[in-house]
């Protein structure tokens, strides 16, 4: 299992951002950090581990990234409509650069599925129902996907509104809704112990997101975890590790 660092131009922001790569063959799997977090940080809390036999088996390459959060949406000195536009050029940074490097350093591999725990998790849904051609697959644990209770204050407008599953999903449809319907997967997890609650909102945020996506008929499925199941990153390794393999 080698490592293999890059960095990449993330215009609007203050540096460049990483990309880790684990694996050399393989579907990929583009990981995003927990809240604010670095592109290490999936290695640094286990998570690597958990999933290395998939890795040592060829089956997935694992692209960690950077999540720029501290500059977009766990800065409160901002509005909720800035957060959500300076999230904007970091979607362009994950499309642009960071899935053409994808793209061409596993040619000829199924699309990526995305995946992360808390915050990530958040990113992980809004690409994958934003950017299904890209990443059809979404593992997305311990999540909260309503950005407006993110210590949000201020005007709210159209950024905020297309940032949020919450709030767009309810009013998907046509063409596009079908599209989704026959693209998509989401895979929605969460305890129901510590921290799932409050102060993450994660489990009842899951709950209603399952709630919608069941409304809208866009495949996916919830898999609540015992009440003894906490937000924290020794589930997150067994929550992946028992997921993950069914899509590669």
């Amino acid at each position: 299992m080698d490592r293999y660092q890059l960095e990449l131009d993330a215009p609007g922001f203050d540096r460049r951002g990483t990309v880790i790569r684990y694996g050399h063959w393989g579907r990929p799997v583009l990981v995003f950090p927990s809240e604010a977090g670095r592109a290490w940080d999936y290695e640094n809390n286990g998570m690597v581990a958990a999933v290395a036999p998939l890795i040592d088996a060829g089956r997935i390459k694992l692209y960690c990234v950077d999540s720029f959060d501290a500059q977009t949406w766990s800065d409160r000195w901002l509005s909720l409509e800035e957060r959500a536009r300076r999230h904007g050029a970091y979607a362009s940074w994950i499309t642009d650069q960071v899935a053409g490097f994808i793209g061409s350093d596993t040619p000829g591999a199924p699309d990526a599925v995305v995946t992360g725990c808390s915050l990530g998790a958040y990113h992980a849904l809004q690409f994958a129902l934003t950017r299904a051609d890209l990443f059809p697959v979404a593992i997305c644990l311990s999540g909260n996907y309503d950005p407006t209770s993110w210590h949000a204050w201020g005007d709210r407008g159209e950024a905020a509104y297309f940032a949020n599953p919450s709030h767009y999903v309810p009013n998907l449809h046509g063409d596009h809704l079908d599209w989704l319907r026959s693209r998509l997967f989401a895979v929605l997890v969460a305890g129901q112990g510590a921290w799932e609650t409050h102060p993450t909102g994660a489990l009842p945020s899951t709950q209603h997101l399952a709630h919608l996506l069941t409304e809208k008929g866009i495949n996916h499925e919830l898999d609540l975890w015992g009440h003894d199941v906490s937000h924290d990153w020794h589930w997150w390794q067994r929550q992946i590790a028992h997921h993950l393999p069914r899509f590669c």
